[in-house]
């Protein structure tokens, strides 16, 4: 997907816009993401056989937290270094509107995220506020260098209401188990993004479309032909007894909470 738009391919002769990768970089990754969990399955007692779903907590809430800073962080080279140049001032003025919209989408995501979990939830769900975060930083990923910062977060605001609801539906509904949400962060929100760059008068609704579906099929089908490969030759998930003991303790011999079971 890189070459069928950065390289001259046929995603950039179709006239698709993507300034930095909401779609050949995110939706390519959730929809490899989606193609492995619908062969690998949910981790033992996430659903119950009556349908119920049990939440499975995460095991540290702050170090979370400081990862997705540190993303929000390496977004200002991930995004601004997609101009691929400073050498004028007008380089220098783009990358600064990128950094500019690259964090208020990144704040809008934030503020998204935590307006719906308080509102349909009750509570300020931090987790929630960590996908949120995420999801305006590839909600805007696509068209980092066009909108003004208003509309920038507005993109990310409507990316961390997405993503709020599209945890929510994979988990409980579709029963898919995507533990930390990326498939909802970088998938979903990553079609909206694409098909939020019109706003700022990049690109075409059609053309972006189309584009999405494009890489996301694309994707998906040859990522899970390897994976179910894979899978018949050697196996992709862990064994009971491995998941039952941890995995850093199956595949490394060491525990990083020991106390947390």
């Amino acid at each position: 997907q890189g070459y069928w738009k950065w390289g001259g391919g046929g995603l950039d002769a179709l006239g698709y816009t993507d300034f930095a990768g909401s779609g050949v970089v995110h939706l390519c990754g959730a929809a490899a993401a989606l193609a492995a969990v619908s062969i690998l399955g949910a981790r033992r007692g996430k659903y119950g056989a009556d349908g119920s779903v049990y939440a499975i907590p995460g095991s540290n809430i702050p170090i979370a937290a400081l990862g997705a800073l540190i993303l929000w962080l390496g977004w200002f080279g991930f995004n601004g270094g997609s101009q691929l140049a400073i050498n004028t001032a007008a380089d220098a003025i783009a990358v600064g509107q990128v950094f500019l919209n690259t964090n208020m989408a990144a704040a809008g995501g934030v503020l998204g995220a935590l307006f719906a979990s308080k509102i349909f939830s009750g509570k300020a769900d931090v987790t929630m506020a960590i996908n949120g975060a995420i999801a305006g930083l590839v909600a805007i990923t696509a068209a980092p260098d066009t909108p003004t910062g208003g509309l920038a977060t507005f993109i990310g605001l409507i990316g961390g209401v997405i993503v709020y609801f599209s945890v929510i539906i994979l988990d409980t509904k579709l029963k898919i188990d995507d533990p930390v949400g990326a498939i909802s962060a970088h998938g979903t929100v990553g079609i909206w993004g694409i098909m939020a760059t019109p706003l700022s008068g990049a690109g075409a609704f059609g053309t972006q479309f189309l584009g999405a579906l494009i890489i996301f099929a694309w994707v998906f089908v040859t990522s899970f032909i390897v994976l179910k490969i894979l899978d018949s030759v050697v196996g992709i998930r862990a064994s009971e007894e491995d998941e039952d003991l941890g995995l850093d303790k199956a595949e490394i011999g060491v525990e990083a909470y020991p106390d947390f079971k």
